[in-house]
């Protein structure tokens, strides 16, 4: 039998897409969301359609006093983790109230980074498993536009950056996905370049060879790479009058 993935954050679109092309390959799955039950419907096509294994259990990432909890329920303890948690936002809300940003903040850095920690605890001890956050090429320099969500995002790369430093001399493996813009729900009604714009099942394609592979980080679109340098790259007098 192939090794069982935890998905947090199960039902964003991305999220879904890694749960077929994981179903696919032959993973028992467990989707993780608050409210479990509304992941049923997905579960009913995943087993129907992939003849996987697929249960839904309930988790708030924001509980982060339950976190221990959660994954001592687990079992098994799964092999591979996918964090595919995270919230936009908006940044004008966000400038004006403070309750606002601390949301985005919680959702997109402190309960992502909190339960990959708890699971790299016990994956550590087992001494085997691959954890995979999903970030954001926005956490790369701050940018007037979204830098409440970019720090966030900021946050949580750096917290993947050390975590996987921390366990290089263990066989647990942690890999940073930096999909840039995706079709998704999140980013609906955006008016983004097509050229720059993966569809979910491009990203969980992605996600999918990265674990095979053991990889370290991702983007994927490899364009991204290039323009995040050109960006990090200018000087601060010079950024300042961007409008990004």
């Amino acid at each position: 039998m192939s090794a069982p993935v935890l998905i947090l954050g199960a039902r964003s679109d991305i999220a879904r897409a890694c749960a077929h092309r994981f179903a696919q390959a032959g993973h028992p799955l467990v989707l993780a969301a608050r409210d479990a039950a509304t992941l049923e419907a997905d579960a009913v096509d995943l087993r129907l359609r992939h003849g996987v294994t697929v249960d839904c259990v309930d988790f708030d990432a924001t509980d982060s006093a339950g976190h221990g909890a959660f994954v001592d329920a687990l079992d098994p303890l799964p092999a591979v983790a996918i964090c595919a948690i995270g919230a936009m936002g908006d940044q004008l809300e966000s400038q004006r109230d403070p309750v606002a940003a601390a949301a985005v903040f919680r959702a997109n850095f402190e309960g992502p980074a909190l339960i990959l920690g708890e699971l790299a605890q016990r994956f550590e001890a087992r001494g085997t498993g691959t954890l995979v956050g999903i970030s954001s090429v926005a956490g790369e320099r701050g940018r007037a536009s979204n830098y409440v969500y970019g720090a966030a995002k900021a946050g949580f790369t750096a917290f993947l950056s050390g975590l996987r430093n921390r366990l290089a001399r263990s066989p647990v493996q942690v890999t940073t996905v930096l999909p840039g813009f995706v079709a998704t729900r999140m980013t609906e009604g955006m008016d983004l370049p097509a050229r720059l714009l993966a569809q979910p099942d491009e990203v969980a394609n992605a996600i999918f060879r990265a674990v095979e592979k053991r990889r370290d980080v991702i983007y994927v679109r490899p364009i991204w790479r290039l323009i995040m340098a050109v960006i990090r790259a200018l000087p601060e007098f010079v950024f300042k009058r961007t409008r990004l």
